[in-house]
């Protein structure tokens, strides 16, 4: 009979071969190992440098960034600078053209003052409110067939009570206008140039005389409610400009004039006077230019006086180089007062 050996599975030969193979895993693994950490280093390096050249640029743009809001700062206080210095010019211009008002303000009071000097020491000597003229419409030129009145309209030509013209007025109205029975149109006019009768374009020209016209002409007057400026000049020459007819050789014009007060210069008016109403190859003009002067402005304390005696001045000119009569009233008559309430026919 024959006796086999038993065969081992796991001899030491075995274990050996098994061994080696272990050892030259481990050897390709760190073999392996050092292959990629190397790898990993070169890649670390790389990504070193990269994010060295992002913080460089970043530091750029941050360096941009300041420098770009350095320059806005700087942009925006040069633009505020420049709108400071636009006001400042603004506010200097301002201040000059305040100094030039206040200067031509200083040489306006500095000639008012040479004026009420001047009618300071007129009124010293006296001659002008103290006209040895009646209190009546004397010396009415005759000849007029056209009548036109200028009539002041202001508060110092009204009673204070009633704020009506002051019926003195009104009756000397009625008496210049009864002074002349029949001519071929009248007229009459505030002192800024309103046509006082009606209202339309139709009414600013020569009314017909009538018994009719006369009687609305006077019940006007006394309904007249609008304040006109102390100053008869406007109502003068839209009158001479409006009304008179130079081509119509028989029209004779007679303008009549009834304030108390002047606010301008004389020398002024009489030559535009002049060029309205000029002299004829005989010397004579077309417009006879006459007034009445109430002394209310002077005497019922409506102001200093000095405007009174530059309408007693101006208009006693006018009147004489036009032809007419300049009628002075010493005083208003106060009796007068008490039928203030009552129109020119007596109605209430």
């Amino acid at each position: 009979m024959i006796h086999r050996r038993q065969i081992a599975l796991f001899s030491l030969s075995f274990l050996d071969c098994i061994c080696c193979g272990f050892g030259a895993i481990i050897l390709l693994f760190v073999l392996t190992m050092g292959s990629q950490t190397e790898a990993m280093r070169d890649l670390n390096d790389r990504l070193q440098r990269i994010m060295q050249q992002q913080l460089a640029t970043l530091a750029q743009f941050r360096l941009e960034r300041d420098q770009l809001q350095r320059q806005q700062v700087h942009s925006s206080q040069v633009a505020k600078a420049r709108e400071e210095a636009q006001s400042l010019q603004s506010l200097l211009a301002q201040i000059q053209q305040q100094i030039q008002l206040q200067q031509l303000g200083q040489r306006e009071m500095e000639m008012q003052i040479e004026e009420l000097k001047k009618d300071f020491a007129a009124r010293q000597k006296k001659p002008e409110l103290e006209l040895p003229i009646e209190p009546t419409p004397i010396g009415i030129p005759a000849g007029p067939n056209h009548i036109c009145f200028v009539i002041d309209s202001s508060g110092s030509m009204r009673d204070p009570s009633s704020e009506r013209i002051w019926p003195i007025v009104l009756r000397k109205f009625d008496e210049v206008l009864d002074a002349y029975p029949e001519v071929k149109g009248v007229q009459f006019l505030d002192a800024d140039g309103r046509f006082i009768l009606g209202g339309s374009r139709a009414d600013e020209r020569w009314l017909e005389d009538t018994p009719e016209t006369r009687a609305a002409i006077k019940s006007a007057l006394f309904r007249y409610d609008i304040f006109s400026n102390s100053n008869p000049v406007p109502g003068i020459m839209r009158a001479l400009r409006q009304l008179h007819n130079a081509e119509d050789p028989e029209m004779k014009m007679g303008l009549f004039i009834l304030g108390d007060e002047f606010t301008g210069t004389a020398d002024a008016v009489l030559r535009r006077l002049d060029e309205l109403n000029p002299r004829d190859e005989n010397g004579e003009r077309k417009v006879i230019i006459s007034a009445i002067g109430f002394p209310t402005a002077v005497k019922m304390g409506f102001s200093m006086g000095n405007t009174g005696v530059k309408y007693a001045n101006l208009i006693r000119e006018v009147c004489y180089q036009h032809g007419g009569a300049f009628i002075a009233l010493q005083d208003i008559e106060m009796d007068d007062r008490t039928t203030s309430g009552r129109g020119p026919s007596g109605e209430p």
